[in-house]
């Protein structure tokens, strides 16, 4: 009980403090800009630690560790392996040119590029996987308190929606991207103490390491049958290929100060979150030896830090995790918000909220728009209470209806509104084909393949009937194509 009271009042006051970086970061924010991609203006060390912060969630720590310790480290090729490849796609091939776009939304590059029905399927395709990550990252948030405080799981998923809301309502952007400064510092602190006082605390480490199973590290699969490799390359896939279209990248590297931060920003972010990432599966790893037979292989972590850390340092461990909580739920709800009030609301009354909606007009709609999202996520949370396999199923529509046509779209001039209406329909269609007649299948991995086909071939017949678009940026003038590679020289 003493130990729970110690969690908690380091717990309160580490989530008071979260709440101060919010308030002070409403100061600086006074338009929609501001709220939504910090006036384009983040340094490389604060646009560095946000793009960190942002994926290094409860799907890395609870959800990956647990992945691990049923299935070693090929189970947890999606997250952190295909998340940290994910930043280096997007470094290489779409920061610069889309920072020249000048956009707020991945959904404003398909209005302009393929049309306004194009970019309604894309702002519900990312709307629905925002809101599912943020719904996996509750529970998780749940998980935590439930484990080391004995807090009920419901009443720990709606404490986190209301933390984050605040915050988050409070100074958008610049309130996400400085408490992320202050989180990732957190996480890695904790996780780093916690890694240390286990393998201290283990008495014959050779021995551990030869009761683990056969092939623990192993990234390739053993057995080689084409069941095995279309899982292990749908692994890769969902989050390496599927996030490079994701509203949540794309907002931070729209929101630093030049193409050069951004691009090097998502390297450095790539490096640190393998890194750490490396950390939770490989303590997995450990507790498949010291703890096994676990029932919820997600509460792995916690029941590691329950056994090895005082509670001085529990507490700050705890801190940590409900940082990497937090750091990720709230970029959730501020892209979602973002997605809903740029590109939703104009399909409601286009004249209402068109490009000449005033400043504090947009910032309202953005602080109204939070509660109502964060309510629609708490209710999947609490409906669902699963970690790993919601984050990463909430990117199965980004991969099979807009993927295919936003990296086509950024590379493939031929590319138009014709081919990209018809991939995205049909990627749709064979996932939900898939979902219905062939559960067992990848779906989304075969969606993402027929759109791809379909855009490559609709477009190629229409090009006179439908001439394709140049990119262009938000005032309409063609985007120059030039040095477009994210290169560091």
């Amino acid at each position: 009980m003493q130990s729970q009271h110690i969690i908690l009042v380091g717990v309160s006051v580490y989530l008071i403090a979260m709440l101060c970086v919010g308030f002070y970061a409403s100061r600086r924010t006074v338009s929609g800009d501001d709220f939504a991609v910090a006036g384009r203006s983040l340094p490389l060390w604060l646009s560095t630690a946000t793009l960190m912060a942002t994926w290094i969630g409860g799907g890395t720590i609870l959800g990956a560790a647990g992945a691990s310790y049923e299935g070693g480290y090929i189970a947890t090729i999606a997250d952190p392996f295909g998340a940290a490849l994910c930043f280096f796609v997007v470094g290489l091939f779409f920061v610069r040119i889309f920072r020249r776009m000048r956009l707020i939304t991945v959904i404003q590059f398909f209005e302009q590029k393929y049309g306004r029905y194009a970019s309604l399927i894309a702002a519900l395709a990312i709307l629905s996987s925002c809101l599912g990550w943020a719904s996996g990252l509750l529970v998780a948030f749940g998980i935590v308190l439930e484990t080391l405080t004995g807090i009920r799981l419901e009443i720990g998923i709606m404490a986190g929606t209301v933390i984050v809301l605040a915050y988050t309502m409070m100074g958008g952007m610049w309130a996400v991207a400085l408490t992320d400064f202050v989180q990732i510092g957190v996480i890695v602190v904790g996780l780093i103490l916690l890694a240390l006082l286990v393998w201290l605390d283990i008495p014959d480490k050779a021995a551990l390491l030869a009761q683990l199973p056969e092939h623990s590290f192993r990234l390739i699969p053993v057995e080689h049958t084409p069941a095995v490799w279309m899982d292990y390359l749908r692994a890769w896939l969902i989050i390496a290929i599927g996030d490079v279209a994701g509203q949540t990248l794309m907002q931070r590297a729209l929101s630093a100060k030049n193409e050069r931060v951004a691009q090097n920003s998502f390297y450095l972010a790539g490096i640190g979150y393998l890194l750490i990432g490396l950390i939770p599966i490989t303590l997995g790893l450990v507790a498949m030896v010291t703890m096994p037979g676990l029932s919820d292989t997600e509460q792995v972590i916690p029941l590691l830090a329950q056994q090895h850390l005082h509670p001085v340092a529990m507490a700050i461990f705890v801190g940590a995790l409900l940082a990497a909580i937090m750091s990720s739920a709230d970029s959730a709800l501020l892209a979602a918000s973002t997605v809903t009030v740029t590109n939703l609301l104009p399909w409601v009354d286009r004249q209402k909220w068109g490009t000449d909606i005033s400043e504090q007009r947009r910032l309202k709609a953005f602080r109204i728009a939070i509660p109502i999202l964060a309510v629609v996520a708490t209710l999947v949370a609490l409906k669902a209470q699963a970690v790993y396999d919601i984050i990463v199923n909430a990117n199965t529509l980004i991969l099979t209806a807009i993927t295919g046509p936003f990296i086509l779209g950024i590379w493939w001039r031929k590319s138009n509104r014709y081919g990209a209406q018809a991939a995205m329909l049909s990627g749709l269609l064979v996932w939900w084909l898939c979902w219905l007649l062939w559960p067992q299948g990848q779906g989304d991995l075969l969606g993402l393949a027929v759109s791809i086909i379909v855009m490559l071939v609709v477009s190629g017949i229409t090009q006179k009937q439908c001439p394709p678009q140049p990119l262009r940026d938000i005032d309409g003038n063609v985007v120059a194509a030039d040095n477009r590679l994210g290169v560091l020289f």
